[in-house]
């Protein structure tokens, strides 16, 4: 009877102990799933047409087929923006020994580090402010004209998201750039090229992102305006200009419209006002296209 009595007693304790466990791997399972690394991400492949670029020693507008690939995310630490152009002109801008256009590759990368998150806090949300962040970033280009633009741009400071609908930020940065000039007779030098070495400027990037709802289609309006201080002597000796570039988009989400799909196929029309474009003296006579003003379209697929 004691031998009975010590077996069942052991079994239920085996019984307690394996139910204790099981409900302890089931609670251990049903742990929520670790956060996404990415709480945002978008790539995008996109295709303007525009009819009125301008270049700085052309004084003719300049026909451009300009196919982009742009990528944006959004981490718990910052974000990051990547974007490549690839920018065929027409004739009007000649390709080096050649009546073909010239092709451009332009590519741009700017980056942030959260303050809020490299302090584990909230210290940088205040009223309208929604973070400031550490931002960096670079450009980088090639051109395959007379002059072979090769351009080398380092840029970093601080950027200020604000706390309204959509988006809307300022990065305070200080540049370094470096260039190409491929033609003698222009470049300073006795019979050889210069490549030019810039001063340290400022630039002060904005960059906006409104929906507008209120009109009942699924359109936003978003762009940037850049403001790039003077950098002192081009290639050819003249002083560079405070340059200005707005380049903004009223963009439709054109597959939600027809039935297809939302957030996947956009078309979109944007206005460009470049002032003093690189740098160049809009006002003088070589200068020629140093100002840009013109309306594009295009479209955009998500991918």
């Amino acid at each position: 009877m004691k031998t009975k009595f010590l077996l069942g007693a052991a079994l239920v304790a085996f019984a307690s102990q394996a139910g204790a466990a099981d409900l302890a791997s089931k609670k251990k399972a049903a742990a929520p799933a670790p956060a996404p690394y990415f709480l945002f991400a978008d790539t995008t492949i996109s295709y303007r047409f525009e009819t009125r670029a301008k270049e700085p020693s052309i004084q003719n507008p300049v026909t451009k087929n300009v196919v982009s690939l742009t990528h944006f995310d959004v981490t718990k630490w910052g974000t990051n923006f990547v974007n490549i152009d690839v920018l065929k002109s027409n004739s009007a801008d000649p390709a080096n020994a050649s009546s073909m256009g010239a092709t451009e590759v332009y590519g741009l990368y700017r980056g942030t580090v959260s303050g809020n998150y490299l302090t584990g806090s909230k210290t940088f949300s205040m009223g309208l402010i929604k973070d400031v962040s550490l931002a960096f970033g670079g450009d980088l280009n090639n051109k395959n004209t007379e002059f072979n633009a090769q351009k080398k741009l380092l840029v970093g400071g601080v950027q200020v998201d604000f706390n309204v609908p959509g988006n809307f930020s300022v990065a305070l940065l200080a540049g370094k750039e470096w260039n190409h000039c491929g033609v003698n007779a222009i470049c300073v030098g006795a019979g050889k090229t210069s490549d030019p070495v810039f001063d340290m400027n400022a630039h002060i990037e904005v960059n906006y992102m409104q929906p507008l709802a209120f009109t009942g289609l699924p359109l936003k309006f978003s762009g940037y305006t850049n403001f790039v201080t003077p950098k002192g002597k081009d290639g050819s000796g003249a002083k560079t200009k405070t340059e200005i570039l707005s380049d903004n988009r009223l963009t439709l989400d054109f597959g939600k419209v027809v039935g297809y799909q939302a957030n996947k196929i956009d078309t979109f029309v944007g206005y460009r006002y470049w002032l003093n474009k690189f740098g160049n003296d809009s006002k003088a006579a070589s200068a020629g296209g140093a100002i840009e003003n013109q309306i594009y379209v295009g479209l955009a697929y998500h991918l």
